[in-house]
């Protein structure tokens, strides 16, 4: 689905949340209004419940058939990523309402302004994301199964309730951190990983300390390494060995070099 998705206030008057300069209610279609009932994004009536603002589980899904081919709009052509295991962007949020709900994403779904969801311009689909708004600290976890938002100073578009629950609502517009926790090359890279053996060094949350660890490993004992991520955790490994001889060496370089806590990923391929 693509759109423009305009800056919102939220206000309250007399217990009724309403769109600041916008009536909350639908507005009437204007002849070529097109597919949508509404000529302009409109508010909920109603603000997400505590349970429409959980987190979904990420997990690695294969890509939809749709939406993560090169495409053009407004002029602009855009590539979508589909093979990608590490990404981070910072840069503005916005939010998307009541004229799409109901309507199709660029995945192929059904957009439900009240589930934990986002659109992103070349972000695999179906993709999950760490978005964290940079000026309160709070965080949530959306997937991202829509195309957009197409304005050149937003780099996310995310759902009514994703937007509440990190506190963008009333400003209607957010700067924001992105961090990619599960895509669909994450499916290809575990069944793979199952069959070869890792020796993993360190496990973090912040994926810019492991970048500089792995560099430092690789210059100094020159042995091939990556980083898995899994719901948030990244893992720095070392891998995949050729045979179980040459791991069991890695290991030990490993253990006499700062790094007395590396192990076997998976100690049953390794063994």
């Amino acid at each position: 689905m693509f759109k423009n998705t305009r800056v919102v206030t939220l206000a309250v008057t007399l217990g009724v949340v309403v769109l600041a300069g916008c009536s909350s209610k639908p507005q009437p279609a204007a002849p070529n209004a097109g597919r949508y009932q509404q000529q302009q994004d409109s508010i909920p009536e109603r603000l997400p419940t505590l349970l429409e603002m959980i987190d979904p589980t990420p997990k690695a899904e294969p890509l939809s058939r749709g939406g993560n081919r090169p495409y053009q709009i407004f002029g602009q052509h855009y590539s979508p990523l589909a093979h990608l295991t590490e990404f981070q962007q910072s840069g503005i949020a916005s939010w998307y309402g009541s004229k799409f709900h109901g309507h199709l994403t660029s995945n192929g779904e059904t957009y439900n302004m009240f589930a934990m969801t986002a659109a992103h311009k070349t972000l695999p689909l179906p993709s999950y994301v760490k978005v964290t708004n940079l000026d309160n600290g709070q965080s949530a976890i959306v997937r991202v199964n829509d195309r957009g938002p197409f304005h050149r100073d937003r780099i996310i578009d995310l759902s009514y309730s994703a937007a509440s629950k990190i506190g963008m609502l009333q400003q209607g517009t957010a700067r924001v951190q992105l961090e990619l926790i599960k895509s669909p090359a994450m499916l290809a890279q575990d069944l793979t990983s199952r069959e070869q053996c890792f020796i993993q060094i360190f496990a973090s949350s912040d994926n810019g300390k492991l970048q500089q660890l792995r560099a430092d490993v690789e210059k100094k004992l020159a042995v091939p390494t990556q980083i898995q991520a899994a719901d948030g955790i990244f893992r720095l490994l070392v891998g995949p060995s050729k045979d179980n001889r040459q791991a069991q060496s890695w290991l030990a370089t490993l253990k006499a070099n700062q790094y007395p806590g590396a192990y076997f990923f998976d100690s049953a391929v390794c063994s």
